[in-house]
């Protein structure tokens, strides 16, 4: 892993063109299911992020790449889920990983627009929460609206402790870098708590749901 983002390092340095397309197919590739299980897509944008801080590449394109490919990945999921239906968990790629899906779906039948918008910040869920919607036939408007708002925040997010550390290892030195990038990931895990939160309390479904009871006949 660390010579592979080593050389990532040195190819972007050398090619800077070509980081925005980079992070564009990363952040692309990250909402795919099982593409993005292979991707370490977190380690890969604190580098670009420290490249954007350290005044190496524009941070303006790569922002954007990262936005674009979040975006385009999500739209991809939810087309296949659309697609393929509920039946595409039963077929051979997704078949090992039917169990996950199935925990996933749960938490999209709880939380509908909110699951979406919530769900691109949790790591083992979010390649298969757009999959899971199209499968379950979400309205395309609500979808794109909860795709777009959370890649808006979500790029930002992840290029924030990489691009500060970079430019305060730039301005201050490498030990005020250091305990920057510190402050800056505490800023970013409570940034991501607060985001979950407040997608909570704002976008869940609040439709009352029907309580079966064994009263229930027929």
């Amino acid at each position: 892993m660390e010579s592979f983002l080593a050389d990532l390092g040195d190819f972007i340095q050398t090619h800077q063109a070509w980081a925005m397309p980079i992070v564009l197919l990363i952040c692309l590739g990250e909402s795919l299911i099982l593409v993005g299980l292979l991707i370490p897509a977190t380690a890969i944008m604190l580098l670009i992020g420290g490249l954007a801080g350290a005044g190496i590449i524009d941070p303006i394109p790569v922002l954007a790449g990262a936005i674009l490919g979040a975006i385009i990945g999500d739209i991809a999921s939810y087309a296949i889920g659309r697609w393929l239906g509920p039946s595409v968990v039963n077929r051979r790629p997704l078949k090992p990983y039917r169990h996950a899906i199935a925990r996933t779906r749960l938490f999209f039948r709880r939380y509908g627009f909110a699951a979406v918008f919530i769900g691109r910040f949790l790591g083992p869920i979010r390649s298969t929460v757009p999959l899971v919607a199209g499968m379950m036939e979400m309205g395309q408007t609500r979808f794109q609206v909860a795709n777009v708002l959370s890649a808006l925040i979500w790029a930002p997010v992840m290029l924030a402790p990489g691009y500060l550390g970079g430019r305060g290892a730039g301005e201050i030195g490498d030990v005020a870098g250091e305990g920057s990038l510190g402050i800056v990931g505490l800023v970013l895990v409570v940034t991501i708590v607060a985001t979950i939160w407040f997608g909570k309390r704002i976008f869940t479904d609040r439709r009352p749901r029907r309580v079966r009871t064994g009263l229930d006949s027929g």
